[in-house]
């Protein structure tokens, strides 16, 4: 994918009202904030139309979700400075680096993703498996594998006996798949993502692999677990999805998941309270809407009631007795989302050209918007755990 020369981007729209959720004036809500006087980061809580700094009271997000008064901190703390909203989203949508914007609102956490959680980006899977990462012939396998298995796969739960009967059945008919696995087997497929810090946060570039001629947004809910495994809070991701890529192999996947912006979360955490629940999160509605600069527009949904696996089991295979995460992790969940219409040509099917306009929104959760780039052109990923730290150190806060 070439980049998209300067006079074709599009000017980001970041207002408020937009990107907060709905009910924003009950929810808990924690932002990261840079700011350029300290050259790095600070946690900070939304409260209204204004962003405060915490930074003085948990100097991570890491820290803040670990302790049991985060919601009464993220509500009622002293701050130390604080922003304007507006002002953080105008500078964001602008990619003003010398003034305040917002960045990723997670930071020591380590970030996972499972995979093929749903019955139809589990087939999808499949497809680009059968062929060979090549979208030409997508829609020849498409017709045959949803015939032959689509059904079978839609009326069984995950790990069941019932699943492995039809497993069984699969493979005596020659149609297993190293998908099929993990999408109706005992074991989920949970990847690291991308390294700490490496997200990018709402307004910002997410990258493509300019070698990519197959790809996709994956528009998922994003849970932030604590360093005890406790569900704290949820966002929103973009797990940018290189189909050419880990369709030829699926030992490629580190090179289709993990690359300069290639992991987008935002806008905000939202903390788990007497408002917003793991049921609530159970039952999100994540929509997707993509523009080209050409006017090309595409919509999709994803809703996480038709996940196959709960969260807590998803959350269950990622940290217990058998690995732990003292720093905390935030967990990509998945997506019913698999674009299949074609874009540039017939039986092509979808793929992103530069410059697309990513939003990705949910009415508890806000919205998510990026910018299409390739990896190789976005801002290189530069700030690491050690200028954190010694950044946090020098102000005082560690």
């Amino acid at each position: 994918m070439p980049p998209a020369p300067q006079a074709d981007r599009q000017p980001l729209a970041l207002e408020p009202e937009a990107v907060l959720p709905q009910d924003a004036a009950r929810a808990a809500l924690i932002a990261r904030v840079h700011e350029p006087e300290w050259d790095g980061p600070c946690v900070a809580a939304v409260r209204g139309d204004e962003v405060v700094d915490l930074t003085a009271h948990a100097p991570t997000v890491s820290e803040l979700l670990d302790r049991d008064d985060a919601e009464a901190l993220v509500r009622e703390a002293p701050g130390g400075r604080s922003w304007r909203l507006d002002d953080l989203l105008r500078a964001t949508a602008e990619a003003r680096r010398d003034a305040p914007h917002l960045l990723a609102p997670v930071d020591l956490q380590v970030i996972k993703a499972a995979g093929v959680t749903f019955a139809r980006s589990l087939l999808e899977r499949v497809i680009e498996e059968s062929a060979g990462g090549d979208p030409a012939r997508a829609a020849q396998s498409r017709e045959r594998i949803g015939q032959l298995v689509g059904g079978a796969v839609d009326r069984v739960r995950p790990g069941s006996p019932e699943a492995a009967v039809l497993k069984e059945a699969l493979i005596a008919e020659g149609l297993w798949s190293q998908y099929l696995e993990v999408g109706i087997g005992p074991d989920p497929e949970v990847f690291t993502k991308a390294p700490v810090l490496s997200a990018v946060g709402t307004g910002a570039d997410i990258g493509v692999l300019a070698a990519s001629v197959w790809n996709n947004p994956e528009p998922e809910a994003v849970l932030a677990v604590d360093s005890r495994g406790r569900v704290r809070a949820a966002t929103l991701g973009n797990d940018v999805n290189l189909r050419d890529i880990e369709g030829r192999s699926a030992l490629l996947l580190p090179r289709a998941k993990d690359n300069n912006a290639s992991c987008a979360i935002g806008p905000f955490l939202r903390l788990l309270d007497d408002g917003f629940g793991l049921d609530d999160i159970r039952t999100l509605d994540i929509d997707l809407r993509v523009e080209g600069t050409d006017g090309y527009v595409l919509r999709g949904s994803s809703s996480m009631r038709e996940i196959s696996r709960d969260v807590l089991d998803l959350v269950g295979a990622v940290h217990g007795d058998h690995h732990q995460h003292p720093d905390g992790f935030v967990l990509f969940t998945g997506t019913l989302f698999a674009p299949t219409e074609d874009r540039h040509a017939p039986g092509a099917g979808f793929t992103h050209s530069p410059g697309d306009v990513v939003h990705i929104s949910s009415p508890r959760l806000g919205s998510l918007v990026n910018t299409v780039t390739t990896s190789e052109q976005a801002p290189p990923w530069t700030f690491g755990v050690r200028a954190l730290m010694t950044g946090l150190a020098a102000r005082g806060v560690l």
